[in-house]
């Protein structure tokens, strides 16, 4: 990175490096970062899900903690959405895509969680009902 770019090599997030001509290896190398973080996570996943030396009712939280730290892998390092001050439209768009789909499925639960109220009488409790 230049001094003129108004950044210097220590002052920038992972994915948020300014690549020109001259700095192509430098931008492969966050990719490079990315992709092993990607394929350690995933062979994280698999493992998890394959082994029986981990605690079987904690599988479901770790492969969801893992699965959000490889949405942040990605997001950083490959969609290059970080904090800084160019990509405010970026975090804010995130933050509300993440916000409608929050709603969508909690909205979901919500409905099933309620729908056997809603329903109908089965024919066998309608029978027992009747005198």
């Amino acid at each position: 990175m230049s001094k003129h770019d108004g950044h210097d090599s220590g002052d920038s997030a992972p994915g948020d490096e300014r690549i020109n001509a001259h700095e192509a290896a430098s931008g492969a190398r966050g990719y490079t970062i990315g992709l092993g973080l990607a394929l350690v996570l995933t062979a994280a996943s698999f493992w998890i899900a394959s082994t029986n030396m981990v605690w079987a009712p904690s599988v479901p939280a770790a492969i969801i903690v893992l699965a959000v730290a490889q949405m942040g892998v990605h997001l950083v390092f490959f969609l290059h959405v970080t904090t800084g001050p160019d990509n405010t439209n970026n975090v804010i768009a995130l933050a509300f895509g993440g916000l409608i789909v929050l709603l969508v499925i909690g909205g979901s639960v919500w409905i099933m969680t309620h729908l056997n109220h809603n329903m109908q009488m089965s024919a066998d409790a309608m029978k027992m009902r009747m005198p």
